[in-house]
C-alpha cells in the first residue's frame, strides 16, 4: 500500500484514479503527475515499485494539496469574512455563497429547519 502525503491510497484502483483521494488531485492533475514522473497511469497502485512512489511524491511537492491547500482555502474564507464582502456574509449566515436560490433549496448550507415560536393570543 503506498502512503503519499500522510494519505492511504487504494490498493486496487490505478493510479490516476487513486491519485484523487489526495485534496486537491484531480483526474487531469492526476494523469498528469504521472506523466511527470513517467509512471503508468494505467498500473495498479499494489504493483507500484519503491521508486516509482518516491517519483510521485517528489512530483506532488511540486503542488500546493492537502494540508497546505486546505489552509490556504480557509484563510480565503477568514478573510472575506474580515472584510465583509459578499461572499464572507453569506459564509457567516451559514447562506449559499455562488448565488443559489434560497426559498426552496439549499437545505445543505442551512441545516434543519428552525421553529419559530407562535405567539398565543391573549383572551379578553
Amino acid at each position: 500500500m503506498a502512503r503519499i502525503k500522510n494519505i492511504d491510497l487504494p490498493a486496487n484502483k490505478q493510479i490516476k484514479i487513486g491519485l484523487t483521494v489526495i485534496y486537491g488531485v484531480g483526474r487531469p492533475l492526476a494523469l498528469q503527475i504521472c506523466e511527470a514522473a513517467k509512471v503508468d497511469p494505467a498500473k495498479k497502485v499494489k504493483d507500484l515499485t519503491d521508486d516509482e512512489v518516491n517519483k510521485l511524491r517528489k512530483e506532488l511537492d511540486n503542488h500546493m494539496v492537502e494540508g497546505d491547500l486546505r489552509r490556504e482555502v480557509q484563510m480565503n474564507i477568514k478573510n472575506k469574512m474580515e472584510i465583509n464582502c459578499y461572499q464572507g456574509t453569506r459564509h457567516k449566515k451559514g447562506l449559499p455563497v455562488r448565488g443559489q436560490r434560497t426559498s426552496r433549496n439549499a437545505k445543505t448550507r442551512k441545516g434543519k429547519g428552525k421553529v419559530v415560536a407562535n405567539k398565543k393570543k391573549v383572551s379578553k
